[in-house]
């Protein structure tokens, strides 16, 4: 039986992990790789399995510090993003200097994030902010700013005023850009804030991981590292959905 491009598509993204997870463990077994260098992928399920209870605990810890990172971030996106895009002043002008600042190792700001806050969960929430805000602000703000000439002359011929045009037409107009940048920037913020964990936290994934590496445990940090992938995955899923199911007008012409 032959199937469907479609199914295909859901098939073949199952298909690549199973061809990994193959992969990973017939090299590992070949090569007969130390189980405290490199663990096998069945080490790493059994590290899942074993330490579920502490897994659990600290994934759910980085994933709520994550989504209030991210929450934060998505808000002044939006509000830099639509003040930057409104003007081709300032977006000339500001344009520049968030590049300048997302240039930045935003592991260079974790220290200081601890001596203003201390250690704990407000370090890991501003990292995850400040390394996932960015591309919504490009995003945001090229949306608006590369919206027709021709299309706002119209409209204000009509008796548009210049914030009717961006709120009616060009915000959503951005919608595109705006999902877009939304499955970027959720995976961003994860990484923030397992990289502040790791320094500036005794909770979370990557507290746990940096915590198992110390010991030798390699098998839990590599379930660790699977935990955060999922989880970064799942959320990446769902913005695509929505971007599907809101924006299906700019995609009607793809397959």
């Amino acid at each position: 039986m032959q199937l469907s491009d479609k199914s295909r598509q859901r098939i073949a993204p199952w298909a690549a992990v199973v061809i990994l997870v193959l992969v990973w463990e017939a090299t590992v077994r070949l090569l007969d790789v130390p189980e405290f260098i490199f663990p096998s992928a069945w080490a790493t399920a059994q590290a899942l399995v074993t330490y579920a209870g502490p897994i659990g605990m600290h994934s759910w810890q980085t994933f709520w510090t994550t989504m209030v990172g991210f929450g934060i971030g998505v808000a002044v996106g939006l509000l830099l993003g639509f003040i930057i895009g409104s003007s081709k002043f300032l977006y000339h002008a500001c344009y520049p200097l968030l590049v300048g600042f997302n240039a930045i190792p935003k592991v260079a700001f974790v220290p200081i994030l601890v001596v203003w806050f201390g250690i704990g969960s407000v370090p890991a929430i501003l990292t995850a902010f400040l390394i996932c805000f960015f591309p919504i602000v490009v995003n945001v703000a090229t949306g608006l700013a590369t919206l027709e000439p021709e299309m706002e002359d119209v409209l204000r011929v009509l008796g548009a005023k210049r914030l009717d045009v961006l709120l009616k037409v060009g915000m959503p107009r951005s919608l595109p850009y705006f999902f877009a940048s939304l499955k970027v920037a959720i995976t961003l913020a994860f990484v923030g804030t397992v990289v502040s964990e790791t320094v500036a936290s005794n909770q979370g994934i990557g507290y746990l991981m940096m915590s198992a590496g110390s010991q030798m445990r390699m098998g839990l940090v590599f379930a660790g590292l699977i935990v955060i992938s999922a989880m970064a995955m799942v959320m990446y899923e769902l913005f695509a959905v929505l971007e599907k199911r809101m924006t299906g007008w700019a995609h009607r012409g793809q397959r």
